[in-house]
Order: C-alpha cells, then sequence, then structure tokens
C-alpha cells in the first residue's frame, strides 16, 4: 500500500495547537457520543421499567440511533462541501441538543425512535467534521495528540452523565424525561463553549463517500464494523447487567464516572502509540484491551471485575477510532480526508446498527451477560484481523 505523503505546516508545535483547540473541539464528542449516544445507556433501565419494554425493544432504539448516524455519515461529506466544515460542525451540534430535548418531550415508542435517529444523524455531523478538523491539526502539529484529545471528550460526557443520572434515577425511574432535559442542556453549553474551535476554511475535498478507501484498507474496515457491532452493546446494557446483579446506585455510578474519567485520560495512554507504532499495531492493541475488558466483567457484579472491566473499556474504546482516523490520514491525502472518513464512518455506522439489537434478542433468552459475551467476542476478532493486517504490512 501507498502511504499518502501529508504536507505539514511551518507552524511551530506549540501547547495551545496540540491541546487548546482539540480540548474545546472535544466537546463536540462529549455532546454527539458521551451525551447524546452513550448516556442512554444510565437510562435506559428506567425507561424500560416505566414503559414496559424488552431488551430488544431496548435495543431498538440504539439501532434508531445507528441508523441516523448511518444517513449522517452519507451526507456528510456533501453537507460539509456546501457549509464548510465549521459550520456544519456547529450545525450538528445544535441539532444534538435539540434532539436531546425532544427525546424528553414524548413516551411513544414510534417517536421515541425518531429522536434517537435524530440525535445519531445530528451527532455524525458532529464526529465526522470534528475528526476532520482535528485532523488538521494533527498534520499542523505532526502529532496524533489532537487526535486522540478530540475522540476522548466522549469520555467527558460518559463521566457527567454517570455523576448525575444514577441517582436522579435510582429511586425515581419516573424521572427519565427529566435526565434527557438535564442532558440537552448540557450539550447545549458544550454547543455554545465549542462553538469557536471549529474554525478554518480546511478542504473537504469530493463531495461524496470515498468508498476506495475502504477497498484500499478493507482489512481495518472489517475491524472497524466488528468494533462497532461490539462495542456499542457492552455501554448500552450496562447499566442493565449491573442493575440485573442488584449493584447499588453508588457503584452504578463509582462505574460510569470512572469508565468517564479513564476514556478521558486515554490521549496520555495512546497518543503516542498512534504516532509512533506500525499503522495497525495501536488498532490491533486497543481492540485487544476492550475485549479482554468486556470479558473481565462477566465474573458478575463483583466490584473489583467491574471495577477492572470499566476501566480498561474506558481507557480502549475512544482509542480504536483515533488509531482508524490515524490509518486513514496516513492513506489518503487531506483532500480526501472528509470522504474517507465519511466512508469509515457508514462501515461503523451498519455495524452499530444491527449491534444493539441482536446483543439484546441474546440477552433476552441468555441474560444481560451475553451482551458483555458479545462484545468480547467481536473485539477479540477484529483484534486478530487487524494482527494479520499488521503483520503483512512492510
Amino acid at each position: 500500500m501507498v502511504v499518502a505523503t501529508v504536507p505539514m505546516s511551518r507552524r511551530p508545535v506549540t501547547t495551545q495547537s496540540q491541546w487548546g483547540q482539540p480540548a474545546r473541539l472535544a466537546l463536540g464528542t462529549a455532546s454527539a457520543l458521551g451525551l447524546a449516544r452513550f448516556a442512554y445507556g444510565l437510562i435506559l433501565p428506567a425507561m424500560r421499567s416505566e414503559l414496559g419494554w424488552s431488551l430488544a425493544q431496548a435495543g431498538a432504539l440504539t439501532t434508531a440511533n445507528a441508523l441516523g448516524y448511518l444517513l449522517g455519515a452519507v451526507v456528510a461529506a456533501p453537507v460539509a462541501r456546501k457549509l464548510t466544515l465549521a459550520v456544519t460542525f456547529r450545525l450538528g451540534m445544535v441539532l444534538t441538543a435539540a434532539a436531546l430535548a425532544a427525546t424528553a418531550a414524548t413516551s411513544s415508542y414510534p417517536v421515541l425512535l425518531l429522536t434517537r435517529a435524530a440525535a445519531g444523524l445530528a451527532g455524525t455531523l458532529v464526529f465526522i467534521t470534528g475528526g476532520v478538523i482535528a485532523s488538521h491539526t494533527a498534520a499542523s502539529t505532526r502529532s496524533a495528540t489532537p487526535l486522540t484529545i478530540y475522540y476522548s471528550g466522549a469520555g467527558m460526557g460518559i463521566a457527567l452523565s454517570g455523576a448525575a443520572i444514577p441517582p436522579l434515577l435510582g429511586q425515581h425511574p419516573g424521572r427519565w424525561p427529566l435526565a434527557w432535559v438535564g442532558l440537552a442542556a448540557a450539550a447545549g453549553l458544550a454547543t455554545v463553549l465549542s462553538w469557536t474551535a471549529a474554525r478554518g476554511s480546511h478542504q473537504t475535498g469530493t463531495a461524496h463517500l470515498d468508498l476506495r478507501s475502504v477497498v484500499r484498507l478493507w482489512q481495518p474496515a472489517t475491524a472497524y464494523l466488528l468494533f462497532a457491532a461490539g462495542y456499542i452493546a457492552y455501554i448500552t446494557f450496562l447499566s442493565a447487567y449491573l442493575t440485573a446483579h442488584r449493584a447499588s446506585i453508588t457503584q452504578i455510578t463509582f462505574t460510569w464516572a470512572l469508565l468517564g474519567l479513564a476514556a478521558v485520560a486515554a490521549p496520555v495512554l495512546w497518543s503516542r502509540p498512534i504516532s509512533t507504532w506500525p499503522r495497525a499495531t495501536a488498532l490491533a492493541a486497543s481492540l485487544a484491551v476492550l475485549s479482554a475488558a468486556a470479558a473481565a466483567a462477566l465474573a458478575g457484579a463483583d466490584p473489583v471485575a467491574v471495577t477492572g472491566s470499566a476501566i480498561g473499556y474506558g481507557a480502549s474504546f475512544l482509542a480504536v477510532p483515533a488509531a482508524v482516523t490515524a490509518l486513514i490520514r496516513a492513506a489518503t491525502p487531506p483532500s480526501q480526508w472528509t470522504g474517507a472518513l465519511a466512508a469509515f464512518t457508514v462501515v461503523f455506522a451498519a455495524g452499530q446498527t444491527v449491534g444493539p439489537y441482536l446483543a439484546g434478542a441474546l440477552a433476552d433468552r441468555y441474560g444481560t451477560g451475553a451482551t458483555l459475551a458479545w462484545t468480547a467476542a467481536l473485539c477479540a476478532v477484529g483484534a486478530a484481523l487487524t494482527t494479520v493486517t499488521r503483520s503483512g504490512e512492510h
């Protein structure tokens, strides 16, 4: 495979360029992922109890979110080309907050499916355009730090929701709409604070998906598909799993807070490996850690096992999209980054679409532990496939 040379800026590398702008840009992943996607796992037990859902129905809401994400991946490149990356990022942030507010306003299952899909679509606009902006910053600073900071922003959203939602809903599941209101307010604040972080007039390249990049990088793309189908089951059903094992509200809160904080710390662990290791090595390593972390929780609701699982999961799952983005950045010219990242996001969204529903159906039959086994198995296969990719490099 021919690796494209990425033009580097002559600007000096500064702490501000490596950390300042990416940290505010990371409020995008905090909102689009941490609040709009992952926090649903914390609200799921209360909504399931109050609305009488099966685990498959609960998983279908995550599937709806992923379908919206898939649609967003398809339209992100042409929208960004028409509106610019910065404007599309800001639009996605506003729409994400609005979708969260709309989720609080109804208990109708079909309407909730629509609001979750809308949140997925809006979040994808943020995810892709923010990733491209962070990629340009990484190129100018010759470091993967801006990328890992950007993706680890989801950890901030997880930690915030993990600290607030379990105490709110623990003894009062009927308050679940209030939890969505709080998430909408937090997403609105993130929109304001990140507004000027999305800046510049970077080229978005072609206004269509660059599917050729998926063909060229088919082994990492397949691993990314397996990761998407697997990782989402863990974070969607973790609270349901702990609740089924009679974990206390304190333990659930502590577990989610640790998971989120570990994700925030991920840049310290993964920036150098993603920057300096052979192209697929960091991806294989992060998938292997993720698989082991999910398997560790199968020991039951034992606090030590669950704590270790949450830390391992939080420290590794956001490194996967960062490593994939670094692979794309190395293998394609800057003018094609938006189209290539959008194409890989379609692959990612396809995995997320089927994963939660299938994992939920397995859980209805075999118990909530099946969702953790699902995550462990798929990520292990993805790590093995990526290892084969790495061993074939010269």
